[in-house]
């Protein structure tokens, strides 16, 4: 898939573990563990807001358009 997630990064320069970010953001831990193995067909634009707010980021943060060849 050409888009990337990038949870991960935004989570080691913030120091936070993913229990810490899906409690903040009200999701259960297998459901952040998709959208950080990229293995979501979709995000809802709330979900992203929120991760975005919990982790002081925006969009372009987490997210990378790589095409594929």
């Amino acid at each position: 898939m050409p888009i990337i997630i990038n949870i991960d990064v935004m989570l080691a320069k913030r120091k936070m573990q993913s229990q810490e970010l899906a409690e903040k953001i009200g999701i259960t831990q297998a459901n952040l563990s998709i959208l950080k193995t990229g293995k979501a067909k979709a995000i809802k634009l709330s979900t992203l807001e929120a991760i975005c707010k919990a982790l002081d980021c925006t969009p372009a943060d987490l997210l990378e358009y790589i095409p594929e060849k």
